[in-house]
């Protein structure tokens, strides 16, 4: 009687291992993969910005790029075309291609 209450314990121990693994690989799914989706698409983004693409910064600015260097970019806001201010290339929250006519 003593081998199976050994053995049964055993067992359980294995059971909670399991059930640890099936946890930890459902918060993997739930949270850190799209995450990480998220952020592999926020770096293409931001790489494949070019002079003259229309950009929407995270404050709510829309901007033209007029100037891009390693980690800042130079946006050009509203119509008159003199408000030009440098900021990170972590700011722009959207960019929209400019269009080829």
């Amino acid at each position: 009687m003593y081998t199976l209450a050994a053995q049964s314990s055993g067992g359980s121990w294995a059971l909670l291992f399991v059930v640890y693994a099936v946890i930890f690989g459902g918060f993997w799914f739930i949270f850190i993969r799209p995450q990480k989706k998220e952020q592999k698409r926020v770096q293409s983004m931001i790489s494949e910005m070019e002079v003259g693409d229309t950009v929407l910064t995270t404050s709510g600015f829309y901007g033209v790029i007029i100037d891009i260097s390693d980690d800042d970019v130079i946006v050009e806001f509203g119509s008159n075309r003199n408000c030009r201010i440098p900021m990170q290339k972590a700011a722009i929250a959207q960019v929209e291609k400019a269009s080829a006519e």
